[in-house]
């Protein structure tokens, strides 16, 4: 197959692969069409507040100080005597959006969100804003226009802030909740001199939104347990109070305005937030006014977590929601129809009405649910054969006519307590039910992705059979395949398109059920090589068969743990370590063998440490830059000695020059930038320009230098460093510096081991210039050490990626490292840079791996070959292991390692581009002379 054509079609099925998973995980819950819902009987309240705090954790508001002081008098006074309080439990991902979403719209926003930034509305759903008379809203323009744009009508006003005020490095970021209640203040005074104003804010079902970000925003630079996010809580609590007092008397304290507050999500220890930690899942929910019931004593009550204690709380009564509960209380005070889409449980504790208004809430509450589950069940059902079609037997239509008549008689003659029991049961097996259907297809997809997977990978192993090694050299190249044999493949095809065509299926499924058709006709049409590559296993030796098939299975799984644990890589690096013992290399190159194993022991260190981004620690960030400034200077002082007359061109060594220039710079750049902020001076603008211009000049200023292995590699390392530690903010920037260095070793290990398995030497390494890589008579077949080799490049990979992070601290995004570049909040601009932090380190392993291919000899692409099997072979794993049950965390991490397992295929076949360009290309600005390589 041609190289081109080979590529592009594996782009294209590893593309399929992954979107697949969106398509059997990650489908919009939602569904359209339902009737609306509301309590029939007055409401208790005619308009209700509504304050989200962003970025509030619950101990962060509950919590007092030893001398019994809370962060927030008013509201602990409100909950000691006014309102009840709990914990409103959220769900990952931990972000601002889907907590609003969850909030506001009663329902778990599905992950197509991401794609728009959680900013815009990739689909339409209903909102307690929506379906209220009139809404007014005040805040973050990240967060106000979502509701407004999906709204019916034009009564769902917003107020926003320009988006330049979320500025990271602001004197006090507690002025974005200032300017919240300031404008709040203005429109209440301003509406006494409107009549059409005044007249619509005394209408019933009013909702007043203020979104506060300071505290969000505060807890990201200075971290949550800081004195600047505590007195942010501080101010709020005083603004909610001012708020409360001058909106009552506004109405004349009619007792007609209920209040909550509560959060979108927390933040962890560290000033993130993205991911399941209990810091950034439990949220803090304090409801009071009309509607709601008063403080509740009680002698003692049991959760699992201890915070009643410290929090000084254990006989006020605590009332804990799932956060999608919240919608359907807030429609409920006000007496709105229940959100079309929401999937959240009327909380009674929080209602103080009649026993009656109770079953009716909830009564209505169920009702929407079954709503949901009706139209779910319709639109399956159409969508299948009859008699291939399987309802969701545990509530059919006659238990559901029967529940609903038994709890309608209930409420009739008054059993309220039995209605809400029945009520809750419907409830229950309605959302069972919706989950039930919404994964109807789940199995039917999985198989025929696996089917896929597998096919494709045994035929990339066959294509390496067949043609980069000797195995298969006395087989004929046969033309095509017999018609028959062409001919039931197309048949199949045929049938299965007919199948999912009749059952009237998104297209997106006949991708997933056809593309394994053609991918097993290609394997099967290589029947004489794989008769070929089972006989090669079966003059094995079963010792050497079995120990081979070990080493392969033992290493794939260190891959696959080291998701779940880092550890794991640790444990990896210690055994490669013990490589060169083992293949009694030490006898041959005792200095490389020990710098390898100490190599090896250093970086294994990393994944044993503490998440980066926990304890922030910039003097590590200072000896990093310091180190390699030492290092690089003693290695080319080195070189120099060692050409003894020879002197390094004077274009070579101004290239230098300026980047250990740069490196200095960044290093410097990257303390005064804190020392700036720490000051409340801001970003100061020539450590602006400095660090993009750093970042722009990385990518090119390698270029320029000789293609000569190490010095080429040497100018990478440099360029790269410099971005990296502007985006460094721990230990992590020492990180780089260890992988380089055992990199170094293992081009030359490399070398050693290409002699000893009977490669025929080179020149020497100093000699060897990257320019090799486009001399096609230098390519060798593969050989099974070839398996070895690639598997490194798969583990060093992994190893820069979980190094010093895991799925949580990528998930938690942390804007302290991008405050040498901007402070202003810019949730893309700022994702690409960490994503350049996260690259770089791949980068290092990938231009390691192309000077491997020069000094063994080997076609990069021939190699790469091995890579894909490797892992595609990991990612297949992951597609077994993505969970549908459990913790919202483990559902949510278990599908972002299968997403990182395939994006990593691709990113590998991306990234190998990069590595080429960067290792082989050469600008040349002056007129090229004669020079000697380092």
């Amino acid at each position: 197959m041609n190289i081109q054509i080979f590529v592009a079609t594996g782009l294209l099925v590893h593309c399929v692969f992954l979107i697949s998973i969106f398509d059997i995980y990650f489908t919009s819950p939602l569904v359209h069409g339902m009737t609306p819902h509301q309590t029939p009987l007055p409401p208790p309240a005619r308009r209700l507040v509504l304050f989200v705090a962003d970025g509030l954790r619950a101990d962060s508001l509950y919590e007092v100080d030893d001398r019994g002081i809370s962060n927030a008098p008013y509201l602990r006074n409100i909950m000691l005597t006014k309102g009840s309080w709990g914990v409103s439990h959220t769900h990952v991902p931990t972000e601002s959006r889907p907590g609003h979403v969850a909030l506001i719209a009663g329902f778990y926003e599905d992950v197509s969100a991401v794609a728009r930034g959680w900013k815009e509305n990739p689909v339409e759903f209903d909102s307690v804003f929506n379906e209220s008379k009139y809404t007014w809203s005040w805040g973050s323009p990240d967060i106000l226009p979502m509701f407004a744009k999906g709204a019916t009508g034009d009564h769902v006003y917003t107020h926003c802030y320009e988006a330049e005020k979320e500025d990271f490095g602001t004197e006090d970021a507690s002025l974005l909740d200032t300017w919240v209640f300031d404008h709040v203040k203005d429109f209440f005074r301003s509406a006494r001199n409107n009549e059409t104003l005044l007249s619509k804010l005394h209408e019933r079902k009013v909702v007043f939104f203020l979104h506060l970000l300071g505290i969000d925003t505060n807890g990201h630079v200075h971290r949550p347990h800081s004195r600047e996010y505590k007195n942010n809580i501080r101010k709020v609590d005083e603004g909610v109070k001012e708020i409360v007092s001058m909106v009552e008397d506004f109405y004349g304290n009619d007792g007609s305005t209920a209040f909550i507050l509560t959060s979108d999500h927390g933040m962890t220890d560290w000033g993130v937030h993205g991911a399941g930690h209990p810091s950034e899942t439990l949220t803090p929910l304090v409801a009071w006014g009309a509607g709601i019931n008063s403080p509740q004593k009680v002698a003692s009550q049991q959760y699992e977590d201890t915070f009643l204690k410290d929090w000084k709380l254990e006989t006020l009564k605590r009332q804990d929601v799932n956060q999608a509960d919240i919608a359907p209380l807030m429609a409920s005070l006000i007496g709105v129809p229940f959100p079309l889409n929401s999937v959240g449980s009327l909380p009674l504790e929080y209602l103080n009405n009649t026993a009656h208004f109770k079953a009716e809430s909830m009564f209505t509450n169920a009702a929407q649910i079954l709503e949901q589950f009706k139209i779910k069940m319709a639109q399956k059902k159409k969508s299948t054969l009859s008699f291939l079609f399987s309802p969701f037997k545990s509530l059919s239509e006659s238990e559901q006519i029967d529940i609903l008549r038994k709890a309608r008689t209930s409420i009739h003659h008054g059993k309220y307590e039995e209605a809400v029991s029945l009520c809750s049961k419907l409830i229950r097996l309605a959302l069972e039910g919706l989950s039930y259907y919404h994964t109807y297809d789940r199995f039917f997809l999985g198989f025929s992705v696996t089917m896929g997977f597998v096919g494709w990978t045994l035929y990339v192993i066959l294509i390496i059979t067949k043609m980069h090694t000797d195995l298969t050299r006395s087989i004929a190249n046969k033309e095509g395949a017999g018609c028959l044999f062409q001919y039931t493949f197309l048949a199949v095809g045929v049938l299965i398109a007919i199948f999912l065509l009749i059952q009237s299926l998104p297209w997106t499924y006949y991708i997933y059920c056809l593309l394994p058709v053609p991918i097993w006709y290609a394997v099967l049409k290589e029947y004489p090589v794989i008769q070929r590559l089972v006989a090669s296993f079966v003059n094995f030796q079963p010792a050497q068969l079995a120990g081979f098939l070990l080493v392969c299975i033992l290493g794939i799984e260190i891959l696959v743990f080291s998701f779940f644990y880092r550890s794991s890589l640790s444990f990896g690096l210690i055994i490669f370590s013990m490589w060169p013992l083992v293949t009694q290399q030490w006898n041959q190159a005792k200095t490389i063998v020990l710098s390898w194993i100490l190599s090896c022991l250093l970086l294994a260190v990393f994944p044993l440490m503490p998440v980066v981004g926990r304890k922030p620690s910039f003097s590590l960030v200072t000896t990093a830059g310091l180190l390699i400034l030492l290092l690089a200077s003693s290695y080319l002082v080195t070189c120099l000695w060692k050409q003894k007359k020879k002197h390094m061109p004077c274009k070579e060594l101004t290239i230098y020059l300026f980047q250990f220039l740069s490196l200095a710079l960044s290093t410097y750049i990257v303390n005064s930038t804190r020392s700036s902020l720490h000051n409340k001076q801001g970003l100061p603008t020539t450590n602006q320009i400095i660090s993009w211009t750093t970042l722009g000049s990385s990518l090119v200023v390698p270029l320029l230098s000789p293609t000569f292995l190490f010095p080429r590699l040497l100018s990478i390392f440099l360029s790269l460093m410099s971005t990296y530690l502007l985006l460094s903010t721990g230990y992590e920037a020492l990180f780089p510096l260890a992988l380089a260095l055992l990199m170094f070793v293992w081009i030359n290990m490399e070398q050693e081991a290409a002699q000893r398995y009977g490669i025929s030497p080179k020149p020497k390494l100093a000699a060897l210039s990257f320019s090799y890589t486009n001399d096609l008579t230098q390519f060798r077949q593969l050989h099974l050490d070839d398996v070895r080799r690639s598997f490194f490049f798969v583990f060093f990979q992994v190893t820069a990626f979980f190094g010093t992070g895991n799925i949580a601290s990528v998930n938690s995004f942390d804007p302290t490292s991008v405050h040498c570049f901007l402070t202003v909040f810019s949730p893309f601009l700022m994702g690409a840079l960490l994503l350049w932090k996260i690259v770089i380190p791949f980068v290092l392993v990938s231009c390691a791996f192309e000077a491997v291919q020069v000094t063994t000899q080997l076609s990069s692409k021939r190699l790469f070959l091995i890579v894909l099997v490797i892992s595609d072979i990991m990612a297949l794993h992951f597609f077994f292991l993505v969970k549908d049950y459990g913790s919202w965390l483990d559902i949510g991490t278990s599908i972002s390692h299968y997403v990182v397992a395939m994006s990593f295929t691709i990113f590998l076949l991306l990234l190998s581009g990069v590595a080429q360009l960067l290792t082989t290309k050469r600008l040349a600005l002056w007129e090229e002379a004669k020079h000697h390589s380092l």
